[in-house]
């Protein structure tokens, strides 16, 4: 998993819900230092990306647009899950047209961020 978020409690929240399912993470806090850890990675390293929306340096949505336009085969396909506050249709739409495939809204619940990663990796499997 790559866990992106700018908030060093729901990093940690995240981080602790995942890793106690026995997912292995990398962390980001931002888009930008996504974006270059993915682009860093061996193709396939990841099975998700799991990305706040709002962040500084660079957001969310410009940082899943950017991986999504880069050229290798696991950047299209990769799961990319919108974690945010702002959960309005609107909102998802937006999270829609960046690319990413699911959108969770804050407070993330523990039950629903494990159905959602695993609905999105056996979906791409």
């Amino acid at each position: 998993v790559l866990l992106v978020e700018d908030n060093e409690i729901n990093m940690e929240i995240a981080e602790f819900y995942l890793t106690d399912r026995g997912a292995t993470l990398d962390k980001a806090w931002n888009g930008k230092e996504a974006l270059e850890q993915f682009e860093r990675s061996p193709e396939g390293t990841y099975d998700i990306i799991l990305m706040d929306v709002m962040m500084p340096v660079m957001d969310g949505l410009s940082a899943t647009r950017t991986i999504r336009e880069m050229d290798r085969k696991d950047a299209r396909e990769i799961p990319i899950i919108a974690m945010t506050a702002n959960a309005f249709d609107e909102d998802r739409k937006r999270s829609r047209e960046a690319g990413m495939d699911r959108h969770l809204a804050k407070p993330l619940d523990p039950r629903e961020i494990v159905k959602t990663i695993s609905e999105c990796i056996s979906h791409k499997k």
